[in-house]
């Protein structure tokens, strides 16, 4: 896997915050030369999201843009634009996540750059949406989760709307802007044309929810809250035990039959209330209750070692040191370390032939590459 598996291809990425710029993280993991485009005035607001900070920029900067060259240009300066125009000819995916109008106002938009560069695939990351009232609307992460519907379906009943803490949205936007971007690219091996890629935190969003959608167009029924529970499994859930707690997942009727059978109570699996999914789910609360007290009779660890010996699916609820110091984290190596800062990020989740890329460079200071990059096209 010499240079990685997408060495040679060349993207420009004008991105900033999270989404855009995790994009692009990811094709320069994955071999792709990276250029982003910073304004000149502070570059991506990003490098200032922190604590911690590693020399000038934050953690999270450095994570979402290693491997990356950094070159600053004004595109509200018509010379700069014109030496983006001529960055984006000799690229193959642009994405940006700007502010949602910025880019035709500054006469970057799609339209403008394929009419240039038709071979050119135009990657935009809105926060609603290419279409729609809300089309030049800003967003954040957390404004899409309460929009999404996300919020209402997090947490206990009597919670108020909880906010997931990962920016899901932000993530998994950036992740369908490299799908679409990769399948443009095969679609441009037979067209010869390059193409305009949207999507939105929205999009990302509505798609987080899209079987409670589904069922509300077939029931009419909004879903409940069930804190730590599924709502279509039980027991599917975490658990208090005499100390920390359990995460027990008997996703079937199989794996239930071993589960009672592994907490003492083999007859729970006989019981009518409980004998499969559709009983367990509407008598979810008789089955907790009994649940409960006895998972509370004994420490995590003997309840793990009791349920994993009957192939019971189940885990620690760990915090972020103890995931960090985990034996699988060590195993799959997933953490890699930044050449030049010795910083720690957490590598792609894909390996190729066993093998999982690494980041190439650290994250670029501001305007880093002008010269080198700049200097080529003038």
């Amino acid at each position: 896997m010499a240079g990685g598996p997408l060495a040679g291809i060349k993207v420009l990425e004008i991105g900033q915050a999270f989404a855009g710029p995790l994009a692009g993280a990811i094709f320069a993991d994955m071999g792709a030369d990276v250029i982003k485009v910073e304004k000149p005035d502070g570059g991506d607001d990003a490098r200032l999201w922190g604590p911690p900070f590693v020399g000038d920029d934050s953690a999270m900067f450095h994570s979402n843009n290693r491997g990356k060259k950094s070159v600053t240009l004004d595109i509200k300066n018509p010379t700069d634009v014109a030496r983006l125009f001529k960055l984006a000819g000799a690229a193959d995916i642009l994405i940006q996540n700007l502010r949602p109008g910025i880019v035709d106002d500054c006469g970057i938009g799609p339209d403008a750059m394929l009419a240039a560069h038709p071979r050119l695939i135009y990657c935009s990351i809105w926060a609603f949406g290419a279409k729609g009232p809300l089309r030049l609307a800003p967003g954040f992460d957390p404004l899409l989760q309460a929009f999404g519907a996300v919020m209402t379906m997090t947490g206990r009943p009597q919670d108020p709307p909880t906010f997931c803490a990962p920016a899901i949205n932000d993530a998994a936007t950036g992740l369908w802007c490299v799908i679409g971007a990769l399948a443009a690219l095969q679609q441009r091996h037979s067209t010869g044309r390059g193409c305009v890629i949207d999507t939105s935190l929205f999009e990302t969003a509505s798609h987080w929810v899209s079987g409670a959608l589904t069922g509300y167009h077939l029931s009419g029924k909004v879903p409940e809250r069930h804190g730590t529970a599924s709502a279509l499994l039980a027991p599917y859930q975490i658990f208090d035990t005499a100390d920390r707690p359990i995460c027990i997942a008997a996703g079937n009727d199989r794996l239930f039959v071993k589960c009672a059978a592994a907490l003492g109570h083999p007859e729970w699996a006989q019981d009518p209330r409980f004998e499969d999914g559709r009983q367990r789910v509407a008598n979810r609360a008789a089955l907790i209750a009994a649940m409960e007290p006895v998972l509370r009779g004994k420490p995590r660890d003997a309840w793990m070692a009791a349920l994993t010996k009957v192939g019971v699916p189940c885990a620690p609820v760990n915090d972020v040191a103890e995931l960090a110091n985990s034996e699988q984290m060590q195993a799959v190596d997933l953490m890699r370390t930044l050449p030049g800062s010795n910083m720690k990020v957490v590598g792609l989740p894909i390996s190729f032939d066993g093998t999982r890329p690494h980041p190439r460079n650290d994250s670029p200071t501001l305007g880093e590459h002008n010269a080198e990059v700049l200097g080529k096209i003038e």
